[in-house]
């Protein structure tokens, strides 16, 4: 009895054929895995770019009300320059994403290098009117006397205040990768 063994020659192409095979599933299996973590990597860089724009806003409406509050009631009834002081005795409805919105405001860049714009609009219907007219967001004292205070609740204290008139303070942030972040504040100050 004579037995036949299996030539070597055909059995190591067969391996060779399964091992490339294993090697392209795990080649590509490693460049998804990279392109899954870049995609996640700039993900979150994108929300940290959103988050430094609002942070950014809230400069722009303190540098907006910093100058509101300096100014006198006379200044304030009458609309501005706008380029250099960005304010309005009157409200309007803009288009905040509108870049020509903004050409009438202030602009400056932040320490981040972000782009900060701002506008702010006196509530009142019709431009350059006095401070007391009806057509203007007011908050009056109270007739009630020391009796009567903000609170919403019933029977709570009231108190007797100056009158406040309102103002809108908008700001445009465009920072990095083209991030645009709007933010808006209402204000009250005081009148007489």
């Amino acid at each position: 009895m004579s037995q036949h063994y299996p030539s070597r020659g055909r059995q190591q192409g067969v391996v060779l054929f399964i091992a490339l095979i294993v090697l392209v599933a795990m080649t590509l299996a490693g460049v998804a895995m990279v392109r899954s973590i870049d995609t996640a990597n700039i993900v979150a860089g994108n929300l940290s770019f959103r988050q430094q724009a609002v942070s950014a806003g809230d400069g722009g409406i303190q540098t907006a009300f910093t100058w509101l509050a300096a100014q006198t009631e006379a200044t304030l009834m009458n609309d501005g320059d706008p380029n250099t002081t960005g304010y309005y005795s009157s409200s309007q409805e803009l288009d905040w994403f509108n870049d020509d919105t903004w050409d009438g405001g202030v602009t400056y860049t932040d320490a981040q290098g972000n782009s900060v714009s701002y506008i702010i609009q006196r509530l009142c219907d019709t431009a350059d009117i006095a401070q007391a007219d009806a057509q203007c967001a007011r908050i009056t004292s109270s007739t009630a006397g020391a009796t009567t205070g903000g609170s919403m609740r019933v029977g709570a204290p009231v108190y007797v205040g100056n009158p406040q008139l309102g103002y809108r303070i908008t700001v445009r942030v465009v920072g990095p990768r083209n991030t645009i972040s709007v933010v808006q504040s209402m204000v009250l100050l005081p009148t007489s």
